[in-house]
């Protein structure tokens, strides 16, 4: 199967991550089955039951003074639509090219921000979207069986192969109301890069961060954090 999907310029590495920020949704109850409390327990109150626009989504990313000046946020690149054939793994190539890399999901409200690590070639990203829980719920946990099902197979991007390799990782328990986690191998021209990447869902957010498996577990907290919040500082409901 062939499709069309946006790629980065290394073959799809650095196209991983997500992260939210401070937020002001009003108070709800989650309805959901994935999210709702366990039996005996009232459920959990929903701050960001109502959707995001992109644009508001894009004031919750990470910014460098979060990340304490030792990082610099990548500009955003044109998107390069690029042929991707999946090799190996029937049940992502069903669902395209971009979700066997773990690239960006087709949800409608999302933003993104990639870093660099003081000067070097490591990499946090941030992915941050809003939809209803069942949406991101369903969407994220197709994505995320499927390649956790395939520990190996190939993509062709551009006529490039790429080997990939995933395995699922232990999930940070007591963070948001569903996580997913795995270790991403890409290699290339006899070069392998890993990348964790690790996902949240807080009621309405989906929190997705990748890049260096320690920049990841460093920030992961902090991203949420933000996410979840309240209020943002300087800001008014």
């Amino acid at each position: 199967m062939r499709v069309r999907v946006a790629t980065t310029a290394l073959g799809i590495t650095a196209a991983l991550l997500a992260v939210p920020a401070c937020s002001s949704g009003a108070a709800g109850t989650k309805s959901d089955p994935a999210s709702s409390a366990p039996a005996g327990k009232p459920a959990r109150s929903d701050r960001n039951a109502a959707l995001l626009s992109s644009a508001v989504l894009e004031t919750r990313l990470l910014d460098e003074s979060d990340l304490l000046g030792d990082y610099v946020r990548k500009p955003e690149r044109p998107a390069q639509h690029d042929d991707v054939t999946v090799v190996g793994c029937p049940a992502l190539s069903e669902l395209g090219g971009d979700a066997a890399t773990g690239g960006t999901l087709s949800f409608p409200h999302k933003a993104k921000a990639t870093f660099t690590y003081a000067g070097s070639t490591s990499e946090v990203s941030e992915e941050l979207y809003s939809d209803s829980a069942n949406k991101l719920s369903d969407g994220k946990s197709r994505i995320f069986d499927a390649m956790t099902g395939c520990p190996s197979y190939q993509v062709v991007a551009g006529g490039t192969p790429i080997d990939m390799a995933s395995q699922k990782l232990p999930v940070p328990h007591g963070l948001g109301d569903e996580q997913w986690s795995q270790l991403l191998t890409f290699s290339a021209g006899g070069r392998s890069t890993v990348v964790k990447q690790t996902a949240i869902r807080d009621g309405s957010l989906l929190l997705i961060v990748s890049g260096s498996p320690a920049l990841v577990d460093r920030h992961l907290d902090k991203a949420l954090a933000k996410a979840t919040a309240t209020s943002c500082p300087g800001r008014h409901p």
